[in-house]
């Protein structure tokens, strides 16, 4: 099967089954296991409480409300009080900042650095000509260490602010709770990774080999 939903023009997936004709690549157009159990997974009364709180935020906020506010309406719907922010050390005003902003709607933060723990890089058997700052003490990236912490604390959603790429995937990875991510990394283009995508004809032609 050729999973390739970019290139449709047809989006029939958008519409009521039976106004359109899948492409022949859609997955829709045969049946699969994959999508029956994705389906029959909804039904579960935790995923369905999670899915219908993040379709009744999106509804409410449709073109209306930016991301910091939908954030906070995902989490009012899913009933949750206690969150977890898991930030990098490089935007720990940001996160300062949204912690603010979420303790006054009346919200209990708790906040994690990448850098807690303070593990060298060399620890994982990284050299150190694969450091930043070669010859100097560089401390690892530690999500799963933020993600421990949070657990322990028991958040019911958790924030990613500005986790690099990787360091976010392992986050994910070890978060008991479900996390949302509020802020992409991106250190050129001021956490705006979309720019890059925009520009991918003119200014940044060389992701394409340009």
């Amino acid at each position: 099967m050729e999973l390739k939903c970019p290139v449709c023009r047809v989006q029939a997936c958008r519409l009521k089954p039976g106004l359109k004709l899948y492409p022949g690549f859609c997955p829709m157009s045969q049946e699969t296991e994959a999508l029956q159990t994705a389906r029959a997974n909804y039904l579960n009364p935790d995923t369905r409480a999670l899915a219908m709180a993040a379709a009744q935020t999106e509804a409410a906020g449709y073109c209306k409300e930016t991301r910091m506010q939908e954030v906070i309406g995902f989490a009012r719907r899913l009933g949750v009080n206690r969150l977890g922010i898991a930030h990098c050390v490089g935007l720990i005003q940001e996160a300062r900042i949204v912690q603010e902003i979420l303790e006054a709607n009346l919200f209990e933060v708790l906040s994690v650095c990448c850098k807690v723990g303070s593990i060298p890089k060399e620890e994982i058997g990284l050299g150190d000509e694969e450091k930043i700052h070669p010859g100097q003490y560089e401390a690892l990236c530690n999500p799963i260490g933020q993600a421990m912490l949070l657990n322990e604390a028991g958040t019911g959603l958790n924030i990613a602010i500005g986790l690099c790429v990787g360091h976010d995937s392992l986050f994910f990875q070890n978060s008991q709770a479900p996390v949302t991510v509020l802020v992409a990394k991106d250190r050129v283009t001021a956490h705006n990774p979309v720019a890059a995508i925009y520009t991918s004809h003119s200014y940044y032609n060389r992701l394409k080999g340009g």
